[in-house]
């Protein structure tokens, strides 16, 4: 069995991976290694923006996870995309650059992860942010992720605007500026119609540097103890087990499914967990797992008069237009989002943040998740829920590292969840009422159109038969006080009771931030190798 020893063994290529990588081998004086399970990010459907959806559907750059039956969605199992290429999810996501709101942080520190206030944070989401908003209090233009605010022409944005407008909705001009509510363009992690990924903002200038080691299909089966200190990696790769060691730290990055799994297959955890598939238990954390939290979302579509949609995209004419137009670098259906305008809104004015987020989509889809290409001219509003009572769990489906893991989000388990999903849908179908925006439909799509906008029994029954995740799992290894039993790791993202392990990723966020995380976990992975950096700084290599 071969051996290798590295300082750093960073497991995951995601969001958190990349920039931890990129970061600690800015040291010319360690070496780094970052292992990835997925491929390389060579796949011309992930650097192109409009071609979301077939990236985002089964395909061999995505887990493909589903969830566990859920109980309060009518017994149905999810879809949950995840990335499984250099990037992670942030090469296949929906290209949003949203930070949350600022009293989420603040909050974060008030449930006791000290120094993860919004003040504390602030300088780590302007050290990752490359904005051509330029340099502000609340932005900067020289980080390595390259973001840029809208592109899109289409009549369909302008309309939700305009409709938001005569709704007497306020309009904010940044979502990540001075206030979160209102509707509004999102800014987006594009740059010249290319997607910016964690991998390409972090990695393509990394990768060459010479005590950087960048290995992709190589599955990690468990954390190597001695002890209580991690000191290495075991990994499956072609075909071969091998293990790699440590100096320094193993740093888990592989999101908030498969940290939590990797530290189960590592006997660390709930016991019980553990236990329950054969495993021995090396080191006791109850949180391991637990404190799952999900955006849960759906799209209210509409059928439209015109045929206005990126339906009218699907011509052979227009979509060999387009595609030339991505490859020249002009601006373009191909080059943009798909979801480029929306909403922070409150569904209870006495709120101190807005509780729900809006996506409008430019086409109709007959199924989530790209599975189905459009056939009919339409568009959708997604409603998203920001802030879930409810809680979930990851679990070991079996001992075998190559099993996927049990994914029980637990939707809609706390009453106050469907309640708040049932008032967004209300605020979306006035929304379509609006002169600007009613004058481009026809009529709401099935069943809605059926459906009285103040039928709460026939909205819940629709919401518990057609909801889905909008991708934001967080919380499985959540940071809190080291004397929390529910705190898996501490403020330092180090796994609490054991020496040379973290977890960096949106697994550390201890309650689920108000809005997409892509920026949010960028921004952790920041601050943390900041951290390790600070730490190490009087430290002989």
């Amino acid at each position: 069995m071969s051996q290798k020893t590295f300082d750093y063994i960073v497991v995951g290529a995601g969001s958190a991976g990349c920039v931890m990588a990129a970061r600690l081998s800015e040291n010319s004086a360690v070496k780094v290694l970052l292992i990835e399970a997925g491929k390389k990010d060579s796949s011309m459907a992930i650097h192109m923006p409009g071609m979301i959806a077939k990236v985002v559907a089964p395909n061999k750059h995505n887990w493909n996870y589903w969830t566990e039956a859920q109980p309060h969605l009518n017994g149905r199992r999810l879809f949950w995309p995840r990335g499984k290429v250099l990037g992670g999810s942030s090469s296949i996501n929906g290209l949003l650059y949203v930070r949350g709101h600022a009293r989420d942080y603040d909050e974060w520190a008030q449930i006791g992860c000290k120094g993860w206030a919004w003040d504390d944070v602030l300088p780590y989401f302007k050290k990752a942010e490359g904005s051509d908003r330029g340099d502000d209090d609340l932005h900067s233009s020289e980080g390595p992720l390259l973001t840029t605010q809208h592109t899109s022409d289409s009549p369909l944005n302008v309309g939700f605007l305009n409709a938001a407008s005569e709704m007497g909705l306020p309009f904010t001009d940044d979502f990540n500026g001075p206030s979160q509510e209102g509707v509004g363009w999102y800014d987006q992690t594009i740059r010249d119609g290319r997607r910016q990924s964690a991998a390409k903002a972090y990695l393509s200038t990394a990768k060459d540097r010479p005590n950087l080691t960048i290995l992709t299909e190589a599955q990690v089966r468990h954390v190597m103890l001695k002890g209580k200190k991690a000191v290495g990696i075991e990994v499956s790769r072609k075909g071969k087990v091998e293990q790699w060691l440590a100096g320094r730290e193993v740093i888990l990055c592989g999101g908030a499914i498969n940290s939590p799994q990797l530290l189960q297959l590592s006997g660390i955890g709930d016991p019980e967990d553990i236990q329950a598939v054969g495993l021995p238990v090396m080191h006791e954390l109850k949180g391991v797992g637990k404190n799952m939290q999900d955006h849960l979302d759906l799209t209210v579509y509409a059928h439209l008069k015109d045929p206005i949609s990126y339906l009218r995209y699907k011509a052979p004419h227009r979509g060999i237009a387009e595609m030339l137009k991505w490859f020249m670098g002009k601006p373009g259906v191909l080059s943009d989002c798909v979801t480029p305008v929306g909403a922070f809104l409150k569904t209870d004015p006495a709120l101190e943040r807005p509780d729900i987020q809006f996506h409008i989509m430019l086409a109709m889809a007959d199924e989530p998740h790209g599975f189905a290409d459009p056939h009919e001219h339409g568009f959708g509003i997604h409603i998203c829920q920001l802030r879930p009572h409810s809680r979930g769990t990851i679990s070991l489906a079996s001992s075998n590292p190559l099993e996927p893991a049990k994914i029980d989000p637990n939707y809609l388990a706390e009453a106050e969840d469907l309640r708040v999903m049932r008032e967004g849908i209300k605020v979306v179908r006035r929304l379509m009422r609006q002169p600007a925006l009613a004058d481009m439909i026809d009529r709401e799509k099935s069943p809605w159109d059926g459906i009285d906008l103040d039928d709460d029994a026939a909205t819940d029954d629709v919401i518990r038969g057609k909801a889905e995740t909008i991708y934001h799992p967080v919380g499985t290894c959540a940071m809190g006080p080291a004397d929390n039993v529910m705190s898996v790791v501490d403020p330092e993202l180090k796994v609490i009771g054991l020496e040379g392990l973290r977890v960096v990723d949106a697994s550390v966020m201890p309650r689920l931030i108000g809005g997409n995380t892509n920026a949010p976990t960028i921004m952790i992975a920041e601050k943390c190798a900041d951290m390790i950096k600070s730490n190490h700084a009087m430290e002989p290599a």
